[in-house]
């Protein structure tokens, strides 16, 4: 029997984390009763420099629980750097680590398939939505908008895929390879290859407190991923200056042709919109160069990703003390 831990990021989770806690106890006693997940399973939760009493909760329920360890980081960090931390942690402790969100909307009734595929020999298995119906219209279109934008631009990325995934012993050990300073997980797993399979489930309504993802930082992540996995942006901005450098020989040509004949006309408005667009363009082009350069900046100085503060783990648990 494989030792699973569950790995789960929190930001301000307060409200949630009892009832999370409550319902992955049950879901692990059942997954050990019914010979899927060893004794030394266990729940590791993350603390991404949450402001409210998230720790104190964690610290709590690791005396009360002897299934539930936590990790504190110095200091906000973001999901995707929370996650990373709480995987390394777990690297070497498991047989594999399940990430899910603290917001209990992810279907956890879907972890003994995780585990079954693990079992047939993936060693990547990926939770997809089968639907996105509850979502709003605005968020519906505009995510899968994205992610067919990706997938255009030639990232390698699972359609309708968070980070609600199993990863095995090799894939953490090949993730941990990656040493990008600018984490997009859902790009660089893929990468890692290895056999991988899918989980498909219904996304549920969060069961307390707010989004920790509002628009703009959706908008940033879905900006780091593009920047992240693809120099496409770089060769559009050529390919457009080449046609416009292609328009302006035509235009050049056009009027001198215009001038010879005698029928050019002063023309104010299509002077001003030209000089307004191009002007745009270049600022436009300016900024996409920029984003690139500032990864660049951010990568060469390979500063820590995550600091981690304070643990509670139990260490009576884990795969160094599975009992063959």
């Amino acid at each position: 029997m494989p030792v699973v831990y569950f790995v789960v990021p929190c930001y301000n989770e307060e409200e949630v984390l009892p009832e999370t806690i409550k319902r992955l106890t049950i879901k692990l006693f059942k997954l050990i009763e019914s010979g899927r997940a060893s004794k030394q399973s266990r729940m590791l939760f993350v603390d991404d420099g949450s402001k409210d009493k998230t720790w104190e909760l964690i610290e709590q329920f690791g005396k009360e629980n002897k299934f539930v360890g936590g990790i504190k980081l110095s200091r906000n960090r973001g999901h995707q750097n929370a996650l990373l931390a709480g995987l390394m942690t777990a690297r070497g402790k498991c047989d594999c680590a399940i990430s899910l969100d603290a917001d209990l909307q992810d279907d956890i009734e879907v972890l003994d398939q995780f585990i079954d595929k693990y079992n047939e020999g993936c060693e990547v298995v990926y939770g997809v939505r089968s639907s996105r119906d509850k979502d709003t219209a605005f968020k519906r279109g505009t995510a899968q908008g994205y992610y067919k934008f990706m997938a255009m631009l030639g990232v390698d990325i699972v359609y309708n895929h968070a980070d609600y995934r199993l990863m095995g012993s090799r894939a953490l050990d090949a993730l941990a390879e990656y040493k990008e300073v600018n984490l997009f997980l859902r790009g660089i797993v893929p990468l890692i290859g290895f056999r991988s399979d899918y989980v498909y489930y219904e996304r549920s309504e969060r069961f307390a407190g707010e989004s920790k993802y509002p628009l703009s930082k959706m908008l940033k992540f879905a900006a780091d991923g593009i920047t992240s996995f693809s120099v496409k942006p770089l060769k559009i901005i050529s390919n457009i200056g080449i046609i416009i450098c292609f328009l302006s020989i035509i235009f050049f040509i056009y009027s001198l042709v215009s001038f010879f004949t005698g029928s050019s006309v002063a023309g104010w408005a299509s002077q001003m919109c030209s000089i307004w667009f191009l002007g745009g363009l270049q600022m436009l082009s300016i900024g996409i160069v920029g984003t690139y350069v500032g990864k660049i900046y951010s990568e060469v100085k390979a500063r820590p990703r995550f600091i981690i503060e304070k643990t509670v783990i139990n260490e009576d648990y884990g795969k160094e003390n599975k009992k063959n």
